[in-house]
């Protein structure tokens, strides 16, 4: 899946997202541990999407932080870390 097609998702469905890949690059390491890995090139594009959707969470948790902090700052209070 592209970034693109990523951010249109919800929090709760990249979630959800992450937890298939983990388990897929679970899987393909049992695989490999094995010896009946049949696509290596898996272990690469797993955690490629991995990262994205990790970077997409981040990023959207740091605009929450921002949209909080410039409300704080709007009604005056003194802003928390």
């Amino acid at each position: 899946m592209k970034a693109r097609e990523l951010r249109e998702l919800s929090n709760e469905e990249l979630l959800q997202r992450l937890n298939e890949l983990k388990e897929e690059l679970f899987q393909l390491r049992i695989d490999k541990a094995l010896n009946r890995l049949g696509q290596p090139h898996r272990f690469k594009l797993v955690k490629r999407e991995i990262a994205r959707v990790l970077t997409i969470l981040r990023e959207r948790e740091i605009a929450a932080w921002e949209a909080m902090v410039a409300e704080q700052e709007q009604s005056g209070e003194e802003v928390k870390s």
